[in-house]
């Protein structure tokens, strides 16, 4: 069961990436958005209800979900280069997949993940060393993140994600 829920492992932080390694997690960030369309591509209505382990999200669940949760990361980003150590509002992922707009089209998200990621790699891109050492707390945790944190964190999200779908498609 671990293996469905974790397909690529579980989350490991690196706190000090080589720039390779860092450049990995950008693209990863930039490509996401043609990766998740190509992977949900002609997906038919039946196919989005299935699920990759019992009691998941389906597919459908998420591609909203990642819209949400980049759209967050995204803010969290700019929350952190702009103030002095923000203080973020974590959100109750799973009772938001149980939201109306997580039964409708996933054409909608789709174009969410693509702006978002658009905007987002423009930001990464542009962001000095220091920038990415900034912090926030996020209070969940108890815990101060840096940004290379969080770019280490969303890199293996994307990925962690798209291993869901496969699974559930292949299920």
């Amino acid at each position: 069961m671990n293996e469905l829920q974790f397909p690529i492992g579980k989350y490991k932080s690196i706190k000090s990436p080589n720039a390779d390694l860092f450049q990995s997690w950008i693209h990863t960030i930039a490509s996401f958005p043609a990766d998740l369309k190509k992977i949900v591509n002609g997906l038919s209505q039946e196919q989005f209800q299935y699920t990759y382990r019992p009691n998941s999200w389906t597919i459908q669940q998420l591609v909203h979900h990642v819209a949400d949760s980049h759209m967050n990361a995204f803010m969290r980003f700019k929350l952190t280069i702009t103030e002095d150590k923000p203080t973020i509002k974590p959100y109750l992922e799973a009772e938001w997949a149980k939201l109306a707009d997580y039964t409708g089209s996933i054409e909608s998200s789709l174009q969410i993940v693509e702006g978002v990621h658009k905007r987002w790699v423009e930001l990464l891109n542009r962001m000095s060393e220091d920038d990415f050492k900034r912090t926030y707390i996020h209070p969940e945790f108890n815990k101060e993140y840096d940004l290379t944190e969080a770019l280490c964190q969303y890199d293996w999200h994307c990925r962690h994600h798209l291993a869901h779908i496969k699974l559930a498609k292949d299920g």
